[in-house]
């Protein structure tokens, strides 16, 4: 297990940008994918981008474009910046940690608020 922090998240206008970072508690280069979820009320959770220790990412259509995921194993860290921000993109968003498939840690959640 693995004990994740998020961080960064607000109230941002329509167009703005966000970073949100995780730290975590041990070192990251063993857990296969760090990623990000988010959950809208009365939704699903989601995953919003993923980063492998192979050094590929994956991201949703929806936020293709506009989000970069960057993972920093020297650091225990994984980032999201969020660029481009739309009201469609609040919600409480998470930090994850899987290995081999199955997950390790997921954060606590930071809420980001997209609203003129």
């Amino acid at each position: 297990q693995v004990q994740l922090v998020e961080s960064g998240g607000g109230l941002v206008q329509p167009g703005g940008s966000l970073r949100l970072s995780c730290i975590a508690s041990k070192s990251i280069d063993t857990f296969n994918t760090m990623g990000w979820y988010r959950q809208a009320p009365g939704k699903q959770r989601e995953l919003v981008a993923a980063s492998t220790n192979g050094g590929s990412t994956n991201y949703a259509d929806s936020v293709k474009g506009r989000f970069i995921i960057s993972r920093d194993n020297a650091k225990n860290s994984v980032n999201l910046q969020m660029n481009g921000l739309k009201p469609e993109d609040t919600a409480v968003y998470y930090c994850n940690a899987r290995r081999f498939g199955v997950t390790v840690g997921w954060g606590q959640g930071t809420q980001v608020t997209v609203s003129s």
